[in-house]
């Protein structure tokens, strides 16, 4: 299927670009409830200007269905590296103007659930010095465009799960203290590239973030559409990493090589920061203006 086909039946919020605020939002699962009716008033009621919504495999395994290709994020630890599963059934990219606009639609949608869910999780991200990091470093700098975004980003198939996408989202957690007391050129080589003209250091060690990372240097190529974002608490402050794919295949691999599982080389991001959560979703497609979840018997 052509992408722009693909991108019609797509989530809106996937290929628009990073909003100034935004709020990663998850819901568990109350026991006993009727997940079925809660789900149809999602379906029915969710806007799709709030942003994107993602469900993960507890969810579909719950309603009996079988989404494929989706799983459950996965617990991986490397060489003095791991990353933690929290997997969520439920999971909101919503997207603001202001704070207040992502406040309003996390309300909408927790009574749109009613209660067969609970709030489990609820992060504001914001966008940052025109698209970068805390660190200061450029994020998403090999983000695909046009056609090649919708490719990268969204999944073929069949009626129901075509434009559909897929998404990896981990909560990483920055040490900017450590990360500043270094020497500016130990800092780029950390990442790779150079805080001043973003250009990638081609003698940059094996360990550079750029060099774990470089989407095109997987066979076949692991390009992924990243809508990361920082987010700051008075003690705490990170990346809200969120890439949507055609598949999880796209990120695992990247994942993997990260934490050196296939050559034994840790990527030097793990010097400074860390993640403290983890998830996969899948995100419908729609159909007639609202959310299709007929992939789920909805």
């Amino acid at each position: 299927m052509i992408a722009s086909v693909r991108a019609d039946l797509s989530q809106p919020g996937i290929l628009a670009p990073t909003p100034a605020v935004a709020r990663s939002v998850t819901f568990r699962i109350v026991p006993d409830s009727d997940l079925r009716r809660a789900m149809a008033r999602l379906r029915d009621g969710f806007e799709l200007d709030w942003g994107v919504a993602g469900i993960g495999e507890p969810l579909v395994r719950a309603l009996g269905a079988e989404i494929p290709g989706l799983r459950v994020f996965p617990a991986l630890a490397g060489a003095g590296a791991s990353v933690p599963s929290t997997q969520a059934p439920l999971w909101f990219f919503l997207r603001g103007a202001e704070r207040g606009a992502v406040f309003d639609a996390t309300e909408r949608i927790a009574a749109l659930l009613g209660d067969a869910f609970a709030l489990d999780d609820a992060l504001d991200t914001f966008l940052y010095a025109g698209g970068r990091d805390l660190s200061g470093y450029e994020d998403g700098t090999e983000n695909p465009k046009g056609d090649a975004a919708a490719d990268a980003a969204l999944a073929s198939g069949p009626a129901g799960l075509a434009g559909s996408s897929f998404a990896a989202v981990q909560r990483w957690i920055h040490d900017l203290a450590a990360f500043r007391s270094r020497a500016q050129a130990h800092r780029d080589a950390i990442i790779g590239r150079r805080l001043d003209t973003n250009e990638e250091i081609a003698d940059a060690p094996e360990s550079a973030h750029v060099k774990r990372a470089a989407q095109e240097d997987y066979d076949p190529p692991a390009f992924m559409l990243r809508r990361s974002m920082p987010w700051a608490g008075a003690h705490e402050r990170g990346l809200e990493f969120i890439a949507f794919g055609e598949s999880l295949d796209r990120y695992e691999r990247v994942l993997r090589r990260m934490l050196g599982l296939d050559d034994g080389i840790t990527d030097a991001l793990f010097s400074f920061s860390r993640p403290l959560r983890g998830g996969y979703y899948w995100c419908p497609p729609i159909a007639r203006g609202r959310l299709d979840l007929s992939g789920l018997g909805l």
